[in-house]
C-alpha cells in the first residue's frame, strides 16, 4: 500500500511539472509571437514609410508633376497668353532656390549681367547717383567726367521723366534699371531744378561708369593725412579693383608720411573672396592663414593663404572700423586681422559694432542662354575657426551711433552728400559726431604717444637713473 502512494504520488508530481513546463513553454511561445508580430507590423510601417519617403523623394514622380502644373498654367491660366515656357521655368527656378536660404539666388540673363557690372566696378550708364528724397527721385551727386556731370546735372536736381516715362512713380531701383544700359545706347531725362524751378530735357548717351571702391576721408581720392599722420581710406565694396584701389591709396598715405591708419568697412556689403584676401595680404606676413571654407562637398572646402609679395604694412598701427552693414567680404577681413592681431602678425584694433553675419560662400555657375546660379556652397572661417555665418564678428571695442549719426556720417563721405542738402541741415551734417571714427582716432593718437614715448623709457640716461633710483 505504501509502494503504491509513494508510485501515486510520484506520477502526480510528474504530471503537475509537465503541465506547468507546458504552461511555461506555451507563454514563451506566445511572447515570442507577440514579439515577432509587433515586428512585423513596425517593419512593415518602416517599409512603408519609407517606400512613401522614398516616392516622394523620387526625380521621376516629382519631374512628372512640375511638367503637369507647368503646362496646366500654360494653357488654362486667365492671364497667360504671352506666357512661355522659359518664363515659367524662371519663375519656378527663382523660387525653388530662393526657398533654400536669403543669399542663394537663380539668376535670369539681366540681372547676372548687373551682377556682373557691380564686381567689374563698371557699367553703361549715366553717372548721377540717385536716392527717393520727399517723394522724387533725387540726385545725390553727378560723378565726375560723366554724360551727367557734363550736361550740367547738379546735386538736388529732381528727375521728372526717363524716355518719357514719368517717374513719379518710380522706386529707385526702376530709374536705376532704366537708366542704365549698354554705353553708347541715347536715354532722354526731364530734370527739375528746385532752387530755381525749371524744367529742362536732356538727351544723353550712357557710356562706361567707373565706381570707386576706395576713397577718402571726403569721398574723393585725394587721401590726405591728419595731423597726427593718420590716413584714412574706406572701402565701398569688394570687387574687382579693391585691392589695386587700396594700394594706390596707402602709396600716396605712405609717401605723405602716414604713421597709422583707419581702414574704414562700415557699409560695406562685401563682394570677391579672392579680394578680400588681397587686401588682407598688405597687413599679414607670408604663409600666414587668412580664411578657410569648408562645405557638405569636401571639394568645397578650401584654405586661403598669404602668398608672393606681402606685409608691407604689418607693422603699421591700424583701426578696421565696422558696424551692422559691414557683410560678407568685409567681415573676412576685420574678422582675420583681429586674429592676427592677437598672435602678433599685425597691429590691427576693431571698432564699432558687431558685423551682420553673412559668412556663407555663394558660388556664380553660369547656365545656358545668359543666366546663372548663386549657390551657397560653403562658410567661412576665420584664422582661429571662428564661424562668421550668423554670428558676425565682435569688435575689439565697441562703440554704437544713433541713426542719424549714422546717416550724417554716410552723407559725408557721399559725393555730392553735403552740397544736396539746404543749408540748415547741411550745418547739423558738417557738424554732427562720427563717434566710432573720433574713438579710432583717439586709439591711435594714444599707441602713436606710448611709441614716441617708449624708446625715451628705455633710453640708456633712462636706464642709468633707474639704477641710481634703486640705489
Amino acid at each position: 500500500m505504501g509502494e503504491q502512494l509513494a508510485k501515486w504520488q510520484s506520477c502526480f508530481y510528474c504530471a503537475g511539472n509537465n503541465w506547468f513546463a507546458d504552461m511555461k513553454r506555451r507563454m514563451i511561445y506566445g511572447v515570442v509571437m507577440v514579439v515577432l508580430a509587433l515586428n512585423l507590423a513596425f517593419g512593415a510601417k518602416v517599409y512603408f514609410a519609407t517606400a512613401e519617403a522614398a516616392e516622394k523623394d523620387s526625380p521621376y514622380q516629382n519631374l512628372e508633376l512640375f511638367s503637369y502644373v507647368m503646362e496646366k498654367v500654360r494653357k488654362d491660366y486667365v492671364d497667360g497668353t504671352n506666357l512661355t515656357y522659359q518664363d515659367l521655368v524662371y519663375g519656378a527656378l527663382k523660387g525653388m532656390v530662393g526657398t533654400l536660404d536669403p543669399h542663394s539666388e537663380f539668376l535670369d540673363p539681366e540681372k547676372h549681367n548687373e551682377l556682373k557690372s557691380d564686381t567689374q566696378g563698371q557699367f553703361g550708364g549715366l553717372g548721377i547717383v540717385i536716392q527717393l528724397r520727399d517723394g522724387f527721385i533725387t540726385v545725390v551727386t553727378p560723378i565726375d567726367d560723366t554724360p551727367g556731370f557734363r550736361a550740367g546735372i547738379l546735386s538736388g536736381d529732381r528727375l521728372l521723366k526717363i524716355d518719357g516715362q514719368s517717374a513719379d512713380k518710380f522706386s529707385v531701383e526702376d530709374a536705376v534699371k532704366m537708366l542704365r544700359g549698354e554705353p553708347g545706347t541715347e536715354v532722354s531725362v526731364t530734370v527739375q531744378r528746385p532752387s530755381s524751378g525749371e524744367t529742362k530735357e536732356h538727351k544723353l548717351t550712357r557710356a562706361v561708369i567707373k565706381v570707386d571702391m576706395a576713397k577718402d576721408i571726403n569721398g574723393k581720392k585725394e587721401f590726405p593725412l591728419s595731423e597726427d599722420k593718420i590716413g584714412y581710406v574706406r572701402l565701398t565694396q569688394f570687387g574687382e579693383r579693391t585691392s589695386d584701389e587700396l594700394e594706390a591709396a596707402l602709396k600716396k598715405l605712405k609717401a605723405r608720411g602716414m604713421e597709422a591708419l583707419i581702414l574704414d568697412l562700415r557699409g560695406n556689403p562685401g563682394g570677391l573672396l579672392d579680394q578680400a584676401v588681397e587686401v588682407c595680404e598688405k597687413f599679414l606676413p607670408r604663409g600666414q592663414l587668412v580664411v578657410s571654407t569648408e562645405g557638405r562637398n569636401v571639394g568645397k572646402s578650401t584654405v586661403r593663404n598669404v602668398t608672393g609679395r606681402s606685409g608691407e604694412y604689418r607693422n603699421l598701427p591700424m583701426v578696421v572700423l565696422v558696424n551692422v552693414g559691414s557683410a560678407s567680404a568685409s567681415e573676412i577681413v576685420a574678422g582675420c586681422l583681429q586674429d592676427c592681431a592677437a598672435l602678433g602678425k599685425c597691429k590691427a584694433i576693431v571698432i564699432g559694432e558687431k558685423t551682420f553675419g553673412k559668412g556663407s560662400v555663394q558660388e556664380i555657375m553660369p547656365l545656358e542662354g545668359g543666366a546663372a546660379l548663386r549657390l551657397t556652397t560653403s562658410k567661412y572661417y576665420t584664422p582661429s575657426h571662428k564661424v562668421i555665418h550668423e554670428h558676425g564678428i565682435t569688435p575689439d571695442i565697441s562703440v554704437s551711433m544713433t541713426d542719424e549719426e549714422e546717416e550724417f556720417a554716410r552723407l559725408r563721405v557721399t559725393p555730392g552728400g553735403i552740397e544736396s542738402l539746404d543749408e540748415k541741415v547741411r550745418d547739423r551734417v558738417l557738424n554732427a559726431r562720427d563717434p566710432q571714427l573720433d574713438r579710432a582716432m583717439d586709439v591711435l593718437k594714444g599707441i602713436k604717444l606710448f611709441t614716441e614715448r617708449a624708446p625715451e623709457v628705455d633710453s640708456p640716461k633712462a636706464r642709468s637713473g633707474k639704477v641710481a633710483a634703486a640705489k
